[in-house]
Formats: structure tokens, sequence, C-alpha cells
């Protein structure tokens, strides 16, 4: 499956102690993310992450086309809840997609655990049958 990572720069850390925790999983994946989150997670892990433009730069709507073309399958968006961002029209622009697309997100640590273990299972094959 490919699965998109975001992460606002007060959740970077977060997101690396996640996918630390889940290299087994996600490195039988195909993962991309935004450029300084992608960093991050692929010097901390060894990961192999295709890496778009930090979100500041437009990476957040590269991984928006990519998710129009049916090309994500899942998007962990680790979301700062607080502090008000800037960008929070493309974050709005990022769920929809979700919707539209039927694309399972995690904003935070408890739905993306509840994910990653879903695609350990299998749970979330019925994506591969509904693109078929």
């Amino acid at each position: 499956m490919n699965i998109a990572l975001i992460a606002h720069d007060s959740k970077k850390e977060l997101m690396v102690q996640f996918c630390i925790a889940y290299c087994g999983i996600l490195s039988r994946h195909e993962l991309c993310a935004t450029g300084t989150t992608g960093k991050l997670v692929a010097e901390a892990t060894g990961l192999h992450i295709q890496r778009f433009l930090s979100g500041s730069q437009g990476g957040d709507q590269q991984i928006a086309a990519r998710m129009s073309c049916n090309e994500i399958d899942i998007l962990i968006f680790f979301r700062d809840p607080i502090n008000i961002n800037y960008q929070e029209p493309n974050e709005t622009q990022l769920l929809r997609l979700c919707d539209v697309h039927n694309i399972p997100i995690a904003t935070n640590i408890a739905t993306a655990e509840a994910l990653i273990h879903a695609l350990e299972r299998g749970d979330l094959d019925w994506r591969e049958i509904v693109k078929d």
C-alpha cells in the first residue's frame, strides 16, 4: 500500500517515534512524505521514503495531487490542534480528499496505531478490491 506521512513541526518527533516503533510494518509498503518529515523519518529509521517539497513549499499539495489520482491508500497526518497554522486551507483540502476517495486518515497517534494494526492484520485489503 502507498502510505503518505505528514507532520506539523510540533509533531515531527512524534512521527519519527511512531515510524521507529512500526518500522517493520512500514518497510513492507511504499512511503512518501513532505520534505522535512520524510528526511527526519528516513534518517531515524533507514526507511526508503519518496520525499516531496516541505509542506510550506507545496509538499502537502503534491500529496493531495497523488490522492486525487488514487495513488495514496493511507494518510498519516499528525496535526497540531492547538497552534494556529497558516496552511489550514491545505489541511482542509487533504481531509476532504480523504473523504472523497475513501482514504483512511490518522490525525493523531491513537488513530495511527489503530490503522497500522489494521494494515498488519490485512483489514485494509478492501482498498485493493475497490481499485480493480
